[in-house]
């Protein structure tokens, strides 16, 4: 019988050979699948009772990547759209498996065949100019983490920035003389620098006189002078819109994430009348068609436009209750 085939070792190749040598795979990309796997290896270690580096590929089956899909919605509450994004990396890697391992095509096909899950096209949402001043207020600049978080709140509501591309920030992308900017590595490796603000410029340089912790190359860091992770900027984001609802409360009835801001971003540019082809080139939108979801959500926009034309004549009806026998039998 042929010996199992290594999962640990099958993998390993696809990040080292597929994806970096012969994909030459983004580094946004290659952090987007990374993390799906390390979330996949937990989950399977959790239902298997096995350490990752003992698993074969049989045992990475479809009803375990169902399950694990499944149990990222259940307990991390993330929506359908991040539950595809897990989804498309796990593919990527059975594709590669495959054509490494065609005797195990059918196990392999039956992963291929586990469906994305149809979402809603839902409106953005974004953030009030009043509700932006009192996330920009929570955290506390009287402490070095306060300081920290306030400046990278300010950025990317400013600039528009993803959160990838925050936290990957080094100071040699910040420049905060003259023709302050910021310079990022989008999606698809797309370069692009953003203005930045006389306020932002401000505050970023003053974050840049701080005591440096760890290599001092990166912007902003955690405590241990490492990069900032997505799940702990989540987390911080968090914790301030906690402390801004009680100053506005009209917070208490959104959701706020690091794509919220990114939306805030491109909304006050769209409201300041900025044309939706510049708005694309801003956030780094491979189509323009992209950027139309903010006409899609301002509804002060379709205000003014509906005040510009005539309205049709209607006629008034007269409620009248009906016979209450009838509706009797009707409520039946």
């Amino acid at each position: 019988m042929k010996p199992a085939a290594n999962f640990a070792t099958l993998l390993t190749r696809f990040f080292t050979q597929r994806l970096v040598q012969q994909r030459n795979a983004s580094p946004h990309t290659i952090k987007s699948y990374r993390d799906t796997f390390h979330l996949l290896l937990l989950f399977a270690k959790t239902r298997l009772g096995k350490d990752p580096s003992q698993l074969t590929i049989e045992e990475i089956d479809a009803p375990l990547v169902s399950a694990f899909l499944d149990d990222l919605q259940d307990r991390r509450g993330i929506g359908a759209r991040s539950r595809n994004l897990r989804l498309t990396a796990i593919r990527s890697f059975f594709r590669y498996a495959a054509f490494e391992m065609p005797a195990q095509s059918e196990p392999i096909q039956r992963v291929l065949a586990v469906p994305c899950k149809r979402c809603v096209h839902e409106q953005i949402h974004y953030l009030t100019r009043p509700e932006v001043d009192a996330l920009l207020a929570a955290p506390d600049r009287d402490t070095w983490s306060g300081r920290r978080d306030h400046a990278w709140l300010l950025l990317m509501v400013q600039t528009g920035l993803r959160l990838s591309e925050m936290t990957c920030l080094n100071h040699n992308d910040v420049h905060v003389g003259t023709g302050a900017h910021v310079h990022v590595v989008g999606k698809g490796r797309k370069e692009r620098c953003t203005p930045l603000t006389k306020q932002t410029a401000a505050i970023l340089q003053a974050w840049s006189n701080e005591p440096v912790r760890g290599d001092g190359r990166v912007v902003f860091p955690n405590r241990q002078g490492g990069r900032l992770s997505n799940d702990g900027v989540q987390y911080l984001l968090a914790r301030h819109v906690a402390s801004a609802r009680e100053h506005c409360p009209s917070l208490n009835n959104k959701t706020v994430s690091p794509h919220v801001l990114r939306h805030t971003a491109a909304m006050e540019l769209l409201q300041s009348g900025v044309d939706t082809t510049v708005i694309a080139l801003w956030l780094g939108h491979e189509s323009v068609e992209t950027t139309h979801v903010y006409l899609e959500a301002d509804l002060a926009m379709k205000e003014k436009i509906l005040a510009k034309t005539t309205a049709h004549d209607g006629l008034l009806g007269v409620y009248k209750p009906p016979d209450a026998l009838l509706a009797f039998l009707k409520a039946l």
